[in-house]
């Protein structure tokens, strides 16, 4: 999944913590989201406000919970592992951890493998013809 279409699907499942997501689609959102912040950041600084970052944060707060709950199903956790980020340093550790862990492979209780359609069922890559 590419950027584009991962930040399209982040916001189009704006409140939607059933199903999996994809590594891929939870860091380029993670990255959209973490330009955005410091862009409007840069522009509150030059603009003397100090409102714009801050109405980001907000306006993207449910779309970064329910991508991270999902991220969370391709593992095969609960989305209320999320409240981890409430432990100092630690939590928010092991869940930058669980977040680039590769997902299940085949179904879970979550869902169908996001990736089962891209490799013919399988979420290992097929290998390069020479």
């Amino acid at each position: 999944m590419d950027f584009q279409t991962s930040v399209k699907t982040c916001l189009n499942k704006y409140a939607d913590f059933s199903g999996r997501a994809r590594r891929s689609e939870y860091w380029w959102f993670a990255l959209a989201n973490f330009l955005g912040g410091i862009a409007l950041s840069i522009v509150d600084g030059v603009l003397g406000t100090g409102f714009l970052s801050p109405i980001w944060s907000l306006a993207l707060l449910l779309p970064s919970l329910a991508v991270g709950a999902r991220r969370l199903h391709d593992l095969d956790k609960s989305g209320w592992w999320l409240l981890l980020a409430f432990i100092p340093v630690i939590g928010v550790i092991i869940l930058i951890v669980w977040f680039a862990t590769q997902g299940t492979r085949g179904p879970n209780r979550f869902g169908p493998d996001p990736l089962a359609g891209e490799h013919g069922g399988s979420s290992v890559p097929p290998v390069a013809q020479a």
